[in-house]
Order: structure tokens, then C-alpha cells, then sequence
């Protein structure tokens, strides 16, 4: 039986709540939360290409940024200025790549896709839930955007989403939160799109290691979760 703090089974995501077009100025965006982490994500899209892309002038192309606002988690977190620190770099690449597969960038043109994702609120799952914001946020600018709104299937091939699970106390959890994530002998991320192929997995044993069965287990318990989020994503994206 769980012993988790929230009464969540262990196969339980934490609730999802979704508010559409947040921002009115941003092509696209999607202020999203799970359980006590809540991030904004926006996509803008521009008629243009970065300064390194010059040469193409056919396909397009996506990039993403994460921040973390001062006060989202406690002690509060010094304001990036001048340098974004190794964490950040990670997770806005991490976004990015997740992006970027499901992207079809000749269909795209030479325009470029810029994803922000700022957690207002950080209780574990920041970088998962920003792959999962993103992608809704990309998919209402899609559809949004004069230029692109007519071909949105053509450029998105499928839906993309992100959970993390972990093996908390020797029992395997779905969705970890901060009070699971910090104690966690087995930390993993599962990006994975909408036909069940996997794009990224992020796995750590932070004592023992972990076996193949127990990779296996926690492989299925992610793969329901990101099921549920799938069908979640489309709600949002189809939205009045």
C-alpha cells in the first residue's frame, strides 16, 4: 500500500490543470500545473532564421529557454543575469531535443519556434512538466500563427510529453514530487510521444544500482502516465 504524503497511489499523476492562451501577447501558451509545481510556457514563432541557419533558407527551426522565477522554490533562487548556470542549460536542451522530434522542419519553413518555459512554482517535476507545456503551448501557436494554422498536421508528427518516476523507499512511484524526488534511490525521466516511442530517458541511481526488471517496471509505470498526459495535451490543445 503507497505511503504517500499527497494519497496518491503509486501509479497516481498528481492533478493536471490547464488554462489556455494565459498570455494573450504569446502566439501560444498554456499555464500548467501538477499538483504544486506550476509552470507558464509560451511558443512564439517568427518569419525568420537564426544568424547560423542563414544558409537554409527552406526549413525552420525551434529553441527553447527554462528559468526559474526567484521565489518558486525556497530559499529563493538567485535571478540568472549574465550566465545561466549548468542546471538550466541542461533543462532548456532537454526541452528543446523533446521538441524538436516531433518537429517537421520543411514543413515548418524558415521560420523559428521559440519555447519559453518559467516555473512560477517548483514542488518537483519542473523539466517533465515543461516538455509537456511546451508541446501545447507549440501546438496553439501552430495553430494560431496566420502562416502555419492550415498545415499544423503537417508539422507537428505526433504529441510529445514527459513524467518522471522513481523507486521512493523501495516502492516504485509514478510523478514524483519534491518530498519523494529528494529521497529517491532511483530517479528517472521518460520523454515519450504520442505513438509510444521514446525520445529521451533520464535514469540515476543515487545509491544502489537499479536491475533491468526493476528499469523495465518503472519503463511500464511510465508509459500509463504519459498515456494519461497525451489524452491531456489534446484536450488543451483543442480548446475553445
Amino acid at each position: 500500500m503507497s505511503t504517500r504524503l499527497s494519497g496518491r497511489g503509486p501509479a497516481e499523476l498528481r492533478p493536471i490543470r490547464t488554462q489556455v492562451d494565459f498570455v494573450r501577447t504569446a502566439t501560444g501558451s498554456v499555464l500548467i500545473e501538477a499538483g504544486g509545481t506550476m509552470l507558464l510556457c509560451t511558443a512564439s514563432i517568427e518569419d525568420s532564421l537564426p544568424p547560423w541557419m542563414k544558409k537554409d533558407t527552406t526549413r525552420g527551426w525551434l529553441t527553447a529557454e527554462y528559468n526559474m522565477l526567484p521565489a518558486s522554490t525556497t530559499p529563493r533562487k538567485p535571478r540568472e543575469r549574465s550566465k545561466v548556470d549548468g542546471r538550466t542549460t541542461e533543462i532548456q536542451r532537454l526541452i528543446g531535443r523533446s521538441l524538436r522530434a516531433v518537429l517537421n522542419f520543411d514543413a515548418l519553413g524558415p521560420r523559428t519556434v521559440t519555447i519559453d518555459c518559467e516555473v512560477l512554482q517548483a514542488d518537483g517535476g519542473t523539466r517533465t512538466l515543461g516538455i509537456t507545456g511546451g508541446f501545447i503551448a507549440l501546438a496553439r501557436a501552430l495553430k494560431t500563427h496566420p502562416t502555419t494554422q492550415d498545415s499544423v498536421d503537417t508539422i507537428l508528427s505526433e504529441s510529445v510529453a514527459a513524467v518522471s518516476c522513481g523507486l521512493v523507499d523501495g516502492e516504485l512511484l509514478l510523478d514524483l514530487d519534491y518530498s519523494e524526488d529528494h529521497r529517491a534511490e532511483v530517479d528517472f525521466n521518460v520523454v515519450m510521444t504520442g505513438r509510444g516511442e521514446f525520445v529521451e530517458l533520464q535514469g540515476t541511481a543515487e545509491g544502489k544500482p537499479f536491475g533491468r526488471k526493476q528499469l523495465d517496471a518503472m519503463l511500464e509505470l511510465a508509459e500509463g502516465g504519459l498515456r494519461e498526459l497525451a489524452t491531456i495535451q489534446q484536450t488543451a490543445i483543442h480548446a475553445s
